[in-house]
């Protein structure tokens, strides 16, 4: 069984500041976060800590992930965004 590292999805959001021009053309790679909540995944953001508690599991977005080869057949098969290119395998 391999082990592998998942990346959350990411969305560009801009502009990423005020006050110059520049920062009108510049987007930031923000991670979206993955939950599982009664057997079913979903994309979130802006979630409390409260409500993160709540959910059977999480995978914060901007984070890695060491998961299984069950865990990642889950997250392709989720429809939220995750492919293949969300997981590199871990050597070891």
């Amino acid at each position: 069984m391999a082990t592998w590292m998942f990346k959350t999805p990411t969305v560009a959001e801009g502009p990423s500041g005020t006050g110059s021009r520049l920062f009108d053309f510049y987007k930031l790679d923000v991670g979206i976060t993955i939950v599982k909540e009664d057997g079913e995944y979903y994309q979130a953001r802006y979630l409390t800590d409260s409500q993160l508690a709540s959910y059977q599991e999480v995978y914060r977005g901007g984070r890695n992930y060491e998961v299984n080869d069950a865990t990642k057949a889950a997250l392709i098969a989720g429809g939220v965004d995750v492919t293949e290119a969300n997981f590199t395998e871990v050597q070891g």
